[in-house]
């Protein structure tokens, strides 16, 4: 095969924006050929002209000549098709001179018979596809300038070392289809075929593969072929249905992320209401326990005291039947002695007959605690508690828990409580002539001795205690006490028309509700009988709350801000804090009481 026809090939005498063989061709003056009508309905559609190939831009619009040089190859190359056609298929299966594609040599020489002196290449070397260029072989200047972008000979470099790379033929009349491409199309800047160097334009549905012009001969002429720019149109239906199918897979997602985080939510809820369902339910049980057992202690105690008064009237009548009885008997003793016999039978009738006495045979001391009541109640309670831990077990706690009626549940917390703060004072007219309180009213000790005082009903005589300033009448009131390491004192409310001279009985029913400590760790309430209370934490400060109208007195340790317990009972009356330091015995209490501003406690 001759060089020259390695890389020289009709499509060089193609027009890049009709695909056709040239029909007087004219040139650009940035070296690009077109035909003359092709180019001008180019121009003439844009308001810029622009060459189709390199964009370049002019400012106006050039005036085209026909490239005659250019003219006479084609119309010589048109002379020749028809001849050249049964060459071409000689090539095609091997028996032709002239290699595989490209212009045959008998054309070739021709052609450059035809060329004028001045358009022939220079005397130097060059490359196209990968093959030398002899210096003897010349081509006209116009047809390697007008060739496409892809053209064999632009841009080439050379390389000796490897066999001449034929580039085939591409006659139409092989391909299934006939590509027409608009000038759009020309402009697009389309990815090369790494082998031939020609735009990926034709898409393979058989292979599913973009395919040059080339490629489309030489291996898919049996394949079914479109245009790239035909099967994007069809395509697009494709695309539309798969956005809808995706965007619907979006709002399935979207919603299932809904139902979770709705989910998430609705258990944070679950988990709230489960906490303060179980919450109280749980208290109101430990309140329950807590109350029975102070209930069982005070009606233990109670039972037990009365079983002592019983026992104790008993024995002092049977003691006073004992004593007439023993003389009776001293009496008897004489008479038998006696030797005065009228004296005797005198007084003997009179002895003979037994005092009036009572029948003891079943009289017994009354064992009886009186916890069986207490103990059914309880049982009661617990029974429902039952009930409600399986209903809970079962369903849950409701959006909207209503605890119980329970009076440990309806007791302020210290936080709440401590909004009802007041400012509470001491009333040294009623003050123990022993007490020094302060200038402030606010601090209270136990002195050594008796101070001279001015003597008023208000003022206490024997008990070491002072009532505060402030009455209280109604709604509720909360102060705070500071105690310190005393290890006596006695905190509290008061009656305002309570017994204040002489010794005085302090329980709820003679007007005093307050607790007490004794001997560092007792404490205890002064009910009837009086109730003790063991506490874990030794308190530092006491916060004593009123409500009223409701009849109940609390105490509170502030700094732990746990409650300790409250007196539910009935006022009739104005009612005034309570304070005792008592007095200092032990020699280690002569620490004051001391009224403190409230803090409110997170």
């Amino acid at each position: 095969m001759s060089l020259h026809g390695s890389f020289l090939s009709d499509e060089q005498f193609l027009c890049s924006i009709c695909l056709d063989v040239f029909n007087n061709p004219s040139s650009t003056p940035c070296g690009h050929s077109y035909c003359m009508a092709c180019i001008s309905k180019y121009w003439d559609g844009s308001k810029v002209c622009q060459c189709p190939l390199c964009k370049k831009t002019f400012q106006k619009r050039p005036d085209l000549q026909i490239n005659r040089s250019l003219r006479e190859i084609t119309e010589h190359f048109r002379e020749m098709q028809s001849s050249s056609g049964a060459v071409l298929k000689e090539k095609r299966s091997g028996r032709g001179g002239g290699g595989e594609g490209g212009i045959p040599d008998d054309l070739f020489v021709e052609l450059k018979k035809k060329l004028p002196r001045s358009h022939r290449v220079p005397s130097t070397h060059g490359v196209a596809n990968g093959v030398a260029i002899p210096a003897s072989l010349t081509v006209p200047t116009t047809s390697l300038t007008s060739s496409t972008p892809n053209s064999p000979i632009t841009g080439s470099t050379i390389n000796t070392s490897e066999p001449p790379a034929a580039a085939p033929p591409f006659p139409r009349s092989y391909s299934r289809r006939r590509f027409t491409i608009g000038a759009g199309a020309c402009m697009q800047n389309l990815p090369l075929c790494e082998i031939h160097h020609r735009g990926l334009m034709i898409y393979c549905r058989t292979d599913r593969e973009c395919i040059c012009p080339v490629c489309q001969v030489e291996s898919h002429q049996d394949h079914e072929t479109v245009t790239v720019e035909d099967e994007w149109t069809d395509n697009l239906a494709q695309l539309n249905a798969s956005k809808q199918e995706i965007q619907e897979m979006i709002r399935q997602r979207m919603r299932k992320i809904e139902e979770i985080k709705l989910s998430v939510a609705e258990l944070q809820g679950s988990m709230e209401r489960e906490t303060a369902g179980s919450m109280t339910l749980l208290s109101a049980l430990v309140s329950a326990l807590e109350r029975s057992q102070a209930e069982l202690m005070e009606v233990m105690e109670m039972s037990r005291r009365a079983a002592e008064h019983q026992a104790d009237a008993m024995v002092r009548q049977l003691q006073l039947e004992v004593d007439e009885l023993r003389r009776r008997d001293t009496a008897l003793n004489e008479l038998s002695q006696s030797e005065d016999h009228l004296h005797c039978v005198k007084t003997f009738p009179t002895l003979s007959t037994p005092p009036p006495t009572k029948d003891w045979s079943g009289v017994s001391v009354n064992g009886d605690l009186g916890t069986g009541t207490i103990y059914r109640s309880l049982a009661a309670q617990v029974e429902k508690f039952q009930e409600e831990l399986r209903n809970a077990a079962e369903r849950g706690f409701p959006p909207a828990p209503v605890p119980e009626p329970s009076p440990v549940r309806t007791l302020p917390r210290i936080k709440r409580v401590q909004e009802y703060a007041v400012d509470v004072t001491m009333d040294c007219n009623t003050a123990h002539p022993r007490l020094v309180i302060s200038e402030d009213m606010k601090s209270v000790r136990c002195g050594d001795r008796h101070q001279l005082l001015p003597e008023n009903p208000e003022r206490f005589d024997r008990v070491v205690c002072v009532l505060g300033r402030e009455a209280i009448s109604s709604g509720r009131h909360y102060w705070e006490v500071e105690v310190g390491g005393k290890t006596d004192w006695d905190l509290g409310v008061a009656r305002q028309t309570i017994n204040r001279k002489g010794k005085i009985e302090v329980t709820p029913s003679n007007g005093y509700w307050f607790l007490s400590l004794r001997d560092r760790h007792k404490y205890a309430f002064r009910t009837e009988p009086s109730t003790d209370v063991h506490l874990n934490l030794r308190p530092q400060k006491m916060g004593i709350f009123v409500d009223f109208e409701k009849g109940q007195v609390s105490f509170y340790n502030v700094d732990a801000k746990i409650h300790i317990y409250t007196f539910n009972d009935t006022f009739s009356e104005c009612i005034f804090p309570f304070f005792s330091p008592c007095t200092n015995k032990s020699g280690k209490n002569d620490g004051p009481l001391i009224i403190t501003p409230v803090t409110l406690k997170e």
